[in-house]
C-alpha cells in the first residue's frame, strides 16, 4: 500500500479524474489517503478517517509512508483560519485541518516542510457539552453551501455535521445517509438535547440531509449557508421565509 497527504488548504476529491468531474469530497490540509490507482494528473484515492474515495490532482499531494500515517496524531486547527509556515511561505488553512505530523513545532513531509508555532486542538482532551458543542457548531456559522464541501471556505450538510464530530473525538462516515446508520434512536423530537442529529428525507424516503439540534426545536445546518433554524415534528421551517425546507425522518443520538 502507498499513502500521501493534502499539501494544500483544501484538496477536491473528483467523481472522475478530471478537473471538469464532480466534487464529491474534499482532503483538508495534512489529512492522508490510501492510493488505490493513478493516472498522470490524478490519483484515486480512499481517505484513511472516513474511507471515503475520489479523484484528486497529484500535485495538491505528496506521498508518505505507513509508519508516518499509522504515527500521524489527531491534532487540529481549531481557529476559524491559521496560519503555518510552508516550505518558508505562509499557508492560510481552514479550521479542523489536520496537524498530525507535527512534533515540536515541526514536520517534515516528503520534499515539504512546515511550521507552525501556535498551539494545536487536541481532540481526545475535548470535553463534550452543550456549551463546546454549540462554540465549536457557531465557528461555521454563514459558511456557503458547498455540494462535496468540508470547511468554513464552503461546506455541505454531512460535511458540516462530519467535521463539528471530529473536535470531539467522534468520527463520522462522509454523507448523511451513511451518518443515519449510527448512533442510537430518539424516539421523540422533545426528548432530543444538544448535539443529537436530525436527518431529513426527500419524497423518495432517501436520507438527503443532516443537521445538529442544539435544542428540542432549534437546529444547526447547511443549507445554502451554515444557518440556525427553528424544527418542530415535520421538520425544518426557514427562519427567512417561513417556509418548510427538509422533511423530518429521524433522530439520533452518538454522544
Amino acid at each position: 500500500m502507498s499513502f500521501v497527504t493534502c499539501i494544500v488548504p483544501a484538496a477536491p476529491m473528483r467523481k472522475e479524474d478530471a478537473h471538469r468531474s464532480e466534487m464529491v469530497s474534499q482532503l483538508l490540509f495534512g489529512e492522508t489517503a490510501e492510493v488505490l490507482e493513478e493516472t498522470k494528473l490524478f490519483a484515486r484515492l480512499r481517505c484513511t478517517y472516513d474511507g471515503y474515495e475520489g479523484w484528486c490532482q497529484r500535485t495538491q499531494l505528496t506521498p508518505v509512508s505507513e509508519e508516518q500515517v499509522q504515527q500521524k496524531t489527531e491534532l487540529l486547527t481549531g481557529s476559524w483560519q491559521t496560519t503555518i509556515t510552508f516550505n518558508g511561505e505562509p499557508m492560510h488553512l481552514p479550521l479542523g485541518s489536520s496537524l498530525g505530523f507535527l512534533a515540536d513545532g515541526r514536520a517534515e513531509i516528503g520534499p515539504f516542510s512546515y511550521s507552525f508555532d501556535g498551539t494545536p486542538f487536541d481532540p481526545s482532551a475535548a470535553i463534550v457539552s452543550e456549551s463546546a458543542l454549540k462554540e465549536r457548531a457557531r465557528q461555521y456559522l454563514n459558511t456557503p453551501y458547498l455540494w462535496g464541501g468540508r470547511s468554513v471556505f464552503g461546506i455541505d450538510c454531512s460535511g458540516f455535521v462530519q467535521q463539528v464530530f471530529r473536535f470531539f473525538q467522534q468520527p463520522l462516515p462522509r454523507d448523511a445517509y451513511q451518518q443515519a446508520t449510527t448512533g442510537e434512536v430518539v424516539g421523540f423530537l422533545q426528548e432530543a438535547i444538544c448535539g443529537d442529529l436530525a436527518y431529513f428525507d426527500n419524497d423518495e424516503g432517501r436520507i438527503t440531509h443532516v443537521g445538529i439540534l442544539l435544542n428540542n426545536d432549534t437546529i444547526i445546518h447547511s443549507s445554502g449557508r451554515v444557518r440556525i433554524d427553528k424544527i418542530d415534528t415535520q421538520g425544518i421551517i426557514s427562519g427567512d421565509t417561513g417556509e418548510r425546507t427538509h422533511n423530518l425522518r429521524i433522530i439520533k443520538r452518538n454522544f
